[in-house]
């Protein structure tokens, strides 16, 4: 009789067990990222078991830095709109203001204020005869540029949490005006300045002298605080400065 002892085979039931365990343990090393050469028919351990298997280090090191970068920029890029969007909701209630102190101002000296166009410019018309009640004139006139002036000053003044991309925009419109105003709109057929200077002992010079040191005033206070950081330069990628307005955090808040 040979001596050779009987192969050792397992039941049925154990092999089907095996081949079970084997394709769970697979199936964890696929899904965590491992290489191939790590996969074991071996029974898979308790916490491959429960599905807590641990992510190859290296694999886990290239992944993580990426994903961080991608939220990141999609964080940033949220932000950024967000910042765009209520700077310009900002610089339109300024605007806003503007026209509306007209309103009130033609109101309260008996006018009968109008909107209609100028060259195809949008223009509210004040209903006083600016011959016979220069004065009447002159104070709605200068009602848009001077709420303004006065808006921002409250900015600027009045205690609160300074910063948000809105009342940058509301900012940012007041001393967008002046600068119109002061410059190339003097001139104009409507231009409030000139109403001013017509119906005043004020020239254009004086007249824009004096809301352009407003506007002046108001730049620099802006400038030195600290919450309208890099309000009308940002740091460029490449060194120096460039114009405009970085966003880095919740400004659009």
């Amino acid at each position: 009789m040979s001596s050779h002892a009987a192969p050792h085979r397992l039941p049925p039931v154990s092999r089907n067990r095996s081949l079970a365990r084997a394709s769970a343990a697979l199936a964890f090393v696929l899904a965590s990222g491992l290489p191939a050469s790590h996969v074991s028919a071996q029974t898979p351990s308790p916490a491959a078991r429960t599905g807590s298997v641990t992510a190859n280090p290296e694999t886990a090191q290239c992944l993580a830095p990426a994903d961080s970068a991608a939220a990141r920029r999609d964080s940033l890029s949220r932000a950024r709109s967000r910042f765009r969007k209520h700077f310009v909701l900002g610089f339109v209630t300024s605007i806003l203001a503007h026209e509306t102190g007209h309103v009130i101002a033609a109101y309260a000296v008996g006018g009968h204020p109008s909107f209609g166009f100028d060259k195809a410019r949008p223009t509210i018309y004040s209903g006083i005869d600016d011959a016979l009640h220069p004065q009447r004139q002159f104070i709605f006139s200068s009602a848009g540029l001077t709420v303004q002036s006065l808006l921002d000053e409250g900015i600027l003044d009045v205690p609160h949490h300074r910063g948000s991309a809105f009342e940058r925009g509301i900012l940012a419109g007041g001393i967008g005006t002046v600068l119109f105003y002061t410059t190339i709109g003097r001139n104009g057929s409507v231009s409030d300045v000139s109403f001013m200077a017509r119906t005043s002992t004020l020239s254009k010079t004086q007249i824009s002298l004096i809301y352009g040191g407003i506007a002046a005033l108001h730049a620099v206070r802006i400038h030195f605080n600290t919450a309208y950081a890099h309000f009308f330069t940002a740091p460029s990628a490449h060194g120096g400065l460039q114009v405009g307005m970085r966003v880095t955090g919740d400004l659009g808040q």
